[in-house]
């Protein structure tokens, strides 16, 4: 497989007062067309923090990100707009990450229209992407209060897909979800990875959920890296203790 993404060590420091905190140390990860990469660890281990430095939702102190070949590390304005049409970030609060005072279809729509979509156009897109996640047309007139958090999700992911990327960020996507929605959200993931071609980066503080999805999974612990490889050599013969408490916790 060809790479499409690299991130090459990665650096933040996030500074409160006088203190000091060092979110993300040293990490490079790679990733390849079509593959599906796990960063799992507690709170605080710097999992999201990496997520959101390749995002470009926050500025890193050190490091590079290669996407497609092309170094983004400090792209602004137009071009970065352009980068957002080949990545996408899906959150774990799908809730919060729609404006409340918009319909689920308008938020869908708004990248579209950003991009030169006429107004009749978009909305026919929306339709097609709510029927490709699982949700009738009606819920382009929802709100994002009047919907469950499965069914917001979804909306989420379908807003993500409206400019064809070719990698989704998903940021703790399931967790907020009950256990049968979220197996519902993953198995929706899975199929869309298949048939679209995507590159996923799932960022997940749950060992045990990215055994059957992802193809290989970074551990993280206090802003490092500390071990990573295929996912099931790794949950069966984890080689750091970190990881393997990560293990016994979910075991127990």
């Amino acid at each position: 497989m060809e790479e499409f993404l690299r991130a090459e060590h990665l650096h933040k420091v996030f500074s409160s007062g006088a203190e000091k905190f060092t979110a993300v140390d040293d990490v490079s990860l790679s990733l390849q067309h079509g593959e599906k990469l796990a960063i799992i660890g507690e709170s605080g281990s710097g999992k999201t923090t990496v997520a959101r430095i390749i995002a470009r939702l926050i500025e890193p102190d050190g490091g590079r990100i290669i996407l497609g070949g092309k170094d983004i590390t400090k792209t602004k304005g137009r071009e970065l707009r352009q980068v957002y049409g080949v990545m996408q970030m899906v959150f774990q609060n799908p809730v919060e990450s729609f404006d409340p005072r918009w319909t689920l279809g308008d938020g869908i729509c708004e990248g579209l229209l950003n991009h030169g979509y006429a107004r009749a156009e978009a909305d026919k897109e929306c339709r097609r992407l709510l029927s490709m996640c699982g949700l009738e047309e009606d819920f382009a007139r929802r709100y994002p209060y009047e919907v469950s958090g499965g069914q917001c999700q979804r909306a989420a992911i379908a807003r993500a897909l409206a400019l064809s990327p070719k990698l989704l960020i998903l940021d703790e996507a399931t967790s907020a979800l009950d256990v049968t929605v979220q197996a519902e959200v993953l198995s929706l993931l899975d199929s869309l990875h298949r048939e679209l071609s995507m590159s996923y980066l799932f960022i997940c503080h749950d060992i045990a959920l990215v055994q059957d999805f992802c193809h290989r999974v970074m551990v993280m612990h206090q802003g490092k890296v500390v071990e990573e490889g295929n996912c099931d050599h790794v949950i069966r013969n984890p080689q750091q203790e970190y990881t393997k408490r990560l293990i016994d916790s979910v075991l127990q």
